[in-house]
């Protein structure tokens, strides 16, 4: 996998409280660059078209481009796709920040999540857990916390 990528896409799956890890599809990669173009891909492969945008079984991709984590100019930025509600179709909105770089320092390109919880959680290393279960936790741990 190239120095851009991490090569590693976290997937967290809230209705079965479980957590892993998965590669980077390296082919995807290449032909859908950046967070935008590989979150929709994931979303046009894994959401049914018809799905309810609100229901459980549609996803949320959290996406880092392949410049995040780098000192390229506005390169700070994460992508957020999902089906939404307003049209039924898909729907990506974008954030900069510290989020998108920190992702890729912790080892990943994006996060999928999935399912539906039954009650708030705060996912962890390797399973997601009540938010009742866990200790209050700051903004700047956040994904620290998420990551292990």
């Amino acid at each position: 996998m190239n120095g851009s990528y991490q090569g590693k896409i976290l997937r967290v799956n809230l209705t079965d409280h479980v957590v892993k890890e998965e590669a980077l599809r390296e082919d995807w990669a290449k032909k859908f660059i950046g967070g935008r173009g590989y979150g929709t891909r994931i979303i046009c492969d894994e959401v049914d078209p018809k799905v309810d945008p609100l229901a459980p079984e549609n996803k949320v991709v959290i996406a880092t481009g392949p410049l995040d984590g780098t000192t390229a100019p506005s390169s700070g930025r994460v992508m957020v796709i999902t089906k939404g509600p307003l049209n039924g179709t898909i729907a990506c909105s974008n954030s900069g920040g510290f989020f998108g770089p920190m992702l890729k320092r912790a080892g990943y390109d994006m996060i999928v999540l999935e399912g539906k919880s039954t009650s708030p959680c705060i996912s962890g290393s390797t399973r997601a857990r009540s938010k009742s279960a866990m200790p209050s936790i700051s903004g700047e741990n956040s994904l620290m916390s998420l990551t292990g």
